[in-house]
């Protein structure tokens, strides 16, 4: 049975993929669960019949108390057939309706709604862009995908097992206790009034401070998980106090907001048990007065006190119900301010694959400044035939690495174009482009899985051989036959730590060289590829390094000139335009700024003794 429940819906099946989603809670709400529309019926119905079940028995208990003012064998023979089907009823066919609605809810909809939500917003922020990534935190992104879909079970739990049901029975209750005599309706008819506007005041109150709070909470959560991550620069500069200062201060705004949030309940708390006072009082007084003038008999007077005794009890928890609800919608509001983003960078409408055929670049009028008014690239216009070998070098900030995020269409150009085989990149599919360019960072950080796992990233499927030879070809096959995790793990199998940082800086890049030549792609983007490496190891592998680099177009970024003097071409970048263009004998004999960044190395290495405002390192 459960196992039927559990899969009347699946969370993982294909949907449509939607690049602006919803910005208001209700319908994004709905259209991430448009799969249980059938199931939010079934619910909605089976909560109803609860309901109706409760007014029912509490309106059977009163028919039971009038009829047994009478002769026990005289109401036994008038009655007994009714009394045996009504405990029936109770021991058998009230457990089966309440099995179903419980089912639905517990088996169906909790498990399954949370799973679909998360599973379907990574998605969606899986496909935002580098720069999206790079202005937000990592933590707070996480916090976020986390916390929004149990929010979103919670509402949906809230909706149907809470305020369905509690509507359902208020409604039983007026339609019972005016079948009884229509005054009782009135005192039950002021406390709802009374109750509606004490749910109006909290609610309109405890949506902002949840949201308030789930905003404080986040904050910590992203400054914990920036302390966690740079841990590293915290010890090594002893920053242990400023951190917890910092901590502190994000904890401490926490604690605060969530005060104010606690002052609401305290005060819905008292209120609501001064009103419920007041319906016990004025329905059973009235229906005690109503006896006592002879217009209603012992069971109304039973009934009348069951029902309010029953809603009680019930108030408080349909009161934590409904501002959970909207507590609940704050914190979903929150989630969306990620989650719900509209995807910037898209492929074109009709984008087709990159059909590749030899690897020829075209830069035309290429600019980008990230929206600001310098920085970046400055109407660059650069052709490199296919197969050809460049070079690119240059201070910080002159536009080398904006060059190679606009090639993988990590932005999209604020003016210009790039085409590869004559096909504009921008409206062929990002896929499809980044499968025929392989690539090696500076920045050589591993996920935090198995070394086979990060290398598969390369090309997923490839066998074990292909695998070992290409980190065998990157010099890595050694260290990483002698890895152990601490679970046991070893070899290519152990795991290698969040962004890889159980090895050495050289491990990593050496499985990030292996990973670039496992995927062979035509096109080949090198920036500062052996910058990790010592002398020796570099010495090793650049034979097998050049050989990688024939037959593919190669652009590679390097401040250790050494490692491109024998590429074809060398361009020298500055201030986002190219000012030197030609090969490594050229550029030396034209005395130019390749000239004074050679003449200021040693050893392949920029000389630390040059005047920092203008030797900025090459390469970086």
């Amino acid at each position: 049975m459960f196992r039927f429940f559990e899969n009347l819906v699946n969370p993982y099946a294909d949907y449509a993929h939607e690049d602006t989603p919803p910005r208001r809670v209700v319908p994004f709400i709905l259209q991430y669960t448009q799969g249980f529309r059938t199931v939010f019926v079934l619910a909605t119905v089976f909560s109803i019949v609860s309901a109706a079940i409760e007014i029912g028995l509490i309106w059977a208990m009163g028919w039971v108390v009038d009829i047994l003012t009478g002769d026990p064998g005289q109401v036994w023979q008038d009655h007994g057939t009714a009394l045996i089907a009504l405990a029936v009823f109770i021991l058998l066919l009230r457990p089966v309706l309440q099995a179903l609605d419980v089912a639905l809810m517990n088996q169906t909809m909790m498990p399954n709604i949370g799973t679909l939500i998360r599973f379907r917003a990574h998605a969606h922020v899986l496909r935002q862009s580098v720069g999206w990534f790079e202005n937000d935190f990592a933590g707070r992104i996480a916090n976020r995908i986390m916390q929004t879909p149990p929010a979103v079970g919670e509402v949906t739990f809230q909706v149907f097992d809470a305020i369905t049901f509690s509507l359902a029975y208020v409604l039983g209750a007026l339609i019972m206790l005016g079948d009884a005599d229509p005054q009782l309706i009135i005192p039950l008819g002021i406390w709802i009034v009374l109750y509606g506007l004490l749910i109006r005041w909290t609610v309109r109150r405890v949506s902002p401070a949840s949201k308030a709070s789930s905003d404080a909470r986040s904050q910590i959560t992203g400054r914990v998980v920036d302390a966690y991550t740079n841990i590293h620069a915290i010890k090594m500069f002893a920053h242990h106090d400023q951190e917890m200062s910092h901590a502190r201060e994000a904890i401490e705004h926490a604690r605060k907001t969530f005060q104010r949030e606690m002052r609401l309940y305290t005060i819905m708390d008292v209120s609501l048990v001064t009103l419920n006072g007041l319906l016990i009082v004025g329905v059973v007084g009235w229906a005690i007065a109503l006896w006592a003038q002879g217009s209603a008999s012992a069971g109304v007077v039973a009934a009348a006190a069951a029902l309010v005794l029953r809603l009680n009890g019930m108030t408080g928890w349909i009161m934590w119900a409904t501002t959970s609800l909207f507590r609940e919608l704050g914190i979903v509001q929150e989630g969306m301010e990620t989650i719900a983003q509209p995807i910037a960078l898209v492929d074109a409408p009709g984008a087709a694959p990159l059909a590749l055929k030899a690897g020829k670049i075209e830069i035309q009028s290429l600019s980008h400044h990230y929206g600001r008014d310098s920085g970046g690239l400055d109407g660059i216009t650069l052709n490199i035939a296919a197969g050809e070998k460049v070079g690119l070098v240059g201070r910080s900030g002159a536009g080398k690495s904006t060059l190679v995020k606009l090639l993988l269409r990590f932005y999209d150009a604020e003016q210009g174009r790039i085409l590869i085989d004559g096909q504009d990149i921008a409206k062929v599919t990002q896929d499809s482009l980044r499968h025929q360019i392989g690539m090696v960072q500076q920045d050589s950080a591993l996920l935090h899985r198995s070394v086979r796992d990060n290398l598969l990233l390369g090309r997923p499927g490839a066998s074990d051989d292909a695998l070992m030879q290409a980190a065998m070809q990157a010099q890595a096959h050694e260290f990483i036959m002698e890895l152990e995790d601490p679970e046991g793990r070893r070899g290519y199998d152990a795991h290698v730590g969040e962004r890889g940082v159980k090895l050495s800086g050289g491990q990593r890049q050496r499985i990030t060289l292996a990973r670039a030549m496992l995927k062979n792609a035509p096109i080949l983007l090198l920036d500062e590829a052996t910058s990790a490496l010592d002398s020796e190891v570099e010495a090793a592998i650049q034979d097998t390094l050049y050989g990688m680099m024939q037959g593919k177009t190669v652009i590679a970024i390097a401040h250790r000139l050494s490692t491109i003097a024998q590429m074809d071409r060398i361009l020298v970048m500055d201030q986002g335009r190219i000012v030197e263009d030609g090969s490594h004998d050229a550029l030396l004999a034209r005395g130019g700024l390749y000239a004074q960044f050679w003449a200021r190395q040693s050893g392949g290495f920029l000389d630390p003794d040059t005047d920092t405002d203008r030797e900025t390192e090459a390469g970086q």
